[in-house]
């Protein structure tokens, strides 16, 4: 189970440092059906990321192979570690110069409109539509379905991959609910600093799993 959890943690990670959802979060559980459609958004997303990284890990198991990773699944690495620079690149050529603001997508500005099954919906696209969550998801799943661990290693080791991976709408959620009466205050500065910095952040977290899967995949091809 440890080579599972070693292997596809930084995915995790990576997808948990998601503005995003966070944002997303915070502003659904200030609307009048907040604590119902932010509790249901955070569930959703869980559900739907382990969901996605079962069907992918399922698929990416084949015969055993004595510990001994598939040449396939560094090619995959690979790519994934490519695709990730160059989002990272473009993230960074996208950014809002200084002194434009950006218009908040037309969705973050109907939240107060939302239903439980629009914020489930809402929840599942976020972790299906978003290349860097995609490709996030499919590098950790590969890893997890290729590594030594028994099958109750690997469905320990999704596990994990969901709940890290959801800590983005999981922390804002239990801060709402167990935060007491400065939980809004938090929640309000959470929402701005990651507002102000989200490109930095998306472009940091993907230029660097980017060398990181480049040279994992270098390392693993060429031993």
């Amino acid at each position: 189970m440890g080579d599972a959890i070693g292997q596809m943690l930084a995915s995790a990670v990576g997808i948990a440092i998601s503005p995003v959802p966070l944002i997303a979060v915070i502003l659904m559980l200030a609307t009048p059906r907040g604590q119902v459609n932010g509790t249901v958004f955070a569930v959703a997303w869980t559900v739907a990321l382990a969901a996605l990284t079962t069907v992918v890990v399922l698929a990416g198991s084949g015969p055993d192979t004595g510990g001994i990773r598939p040449a396939w699944s560094w090619w995959v690495r690979l790519a994934a570690g490519v695709v990730f620079v160059l989002l990272g690149v473009r993230q960074w050529r996208a950014r809002p110069r200084p002194g434009h603001v950006t218009a908040p997508p037309g969705w973050m500005q109907a939240l107060d409109r939302f239903t439980p099954a629009k914020s489930a919906g809402l929840a599942a696209a976020l972790v299906i539509a978003n290349p860097k969550n995609l490709v996030l998801v499919i590098g950790g799943a590969v890893a997890i379905a290729t590594s030594a661990s028994s099958v109750g290693g690997k469905a320990a080791a999704v596990v994990l991959m969901a709940l890290v991976g959801s800590l983005c709408t999981l922390l804002p959620l239990a801060v709402h609910l167990f935060g007491g009466t400065g939980s809004a205050q938090v929640l309000g500065q959470w929402k701005a600093w990651m507002s102000t910095h989200n490109s930095a952040i998306v472009t940091a977290v993907l230029i660097i799993l980017g060398a990181k899967y480049i040279g994992d995949a270098l390392s693993g091809l060429t031993v």
